[in-house]
């Protein structure tokens, strides 16, 4: 689907949803209930972010970091998840600008342009849940032992996981994450996409 049909079409979503969301979210719900924003964000998420983690830049990225690190054992993942949090902390980003150099990167930064402030970060995984491309510097490489891979890749689901929202506290942003796997052409999944969502956006 192009892009200006799908933001069309979520354009009726959001006029549905606009008025009645943030009571949802602040609303009493029974027990065990799933909380409002979860089913906006699902239907954003599959109607207009799904479609752009199919694109081939990125199945093509995802696919070429697998061939290349195929037998990457856990102990070399978590140094390398260590050597980028180690980077971040010191402002060195060596990993990060590697990362944002690539032109999965930059296409996810396309797309996160795009959203006019909907998506806040957009990153894909390989399928041990180490970052291929990423829109903005993330806070680690590894995703493999988070909730966001977890929860999909690694328990084969098709579904969308969305986390718990939460309000930022530098831009004051109720905000969550979404994360599915990322098919290749043959349906056959290898690797994960994870958008952050700004809640107040939809």
């Amino acid at each position: 689907m192009r892009l200006g049909r799908a933001m069309a079409c979520w354009g009726k979503i959001r006029t549905a949803v606009a008025f009645g969301l943030i009571g949802c979210l602040t609303s009493n719900k029974p027990a065990g209930a799933e909380p409002a924003y979860v089913g906006v964000v699902r239907e954003y998420v599959e109607t207009l972010v799904r479609p752009m983690a199919e694109a081939p830049v990125v199945v093509k990225a995802i696919q070429e970091q697998n061939a290349k690190l195929g037998d990457v054992s856990e102990m070399d993942m978590r140094v390398l998840d260590e050597t980028y949090r180690a980077e971040v902390a010191q402002g060195d980003l060596q990993m990060a600008k590697t990362l944002m150099a690539k032109s999965v990167s930059q296409y996810l930064r396309t797309k996160q342009d795009d959203s006019q402030g909907t998506i806040l970060e957009f990153f894909v995984t390989d399928c041990h849940g180490l970052n291929v491309g990423q829109s903005t510097v993330t806070t680690d490489y590894w995703q493999g032992d988070e909730d966001k891979f977890l929860k999909t890749f690694a328990v084969a689901s098709r579904d969308i996981y969305i986390g718990g929202a939460e309000r930022d506290e530098s831009t004051q942003l109720l905000e969550t994450q979404a994360s599915f796997v990322v098919t290749d052409e043959k349906g056959e999944p290898i690797g994960t996409a994870t958008v952050t969502i700004a809640i107040d956006a939809l």
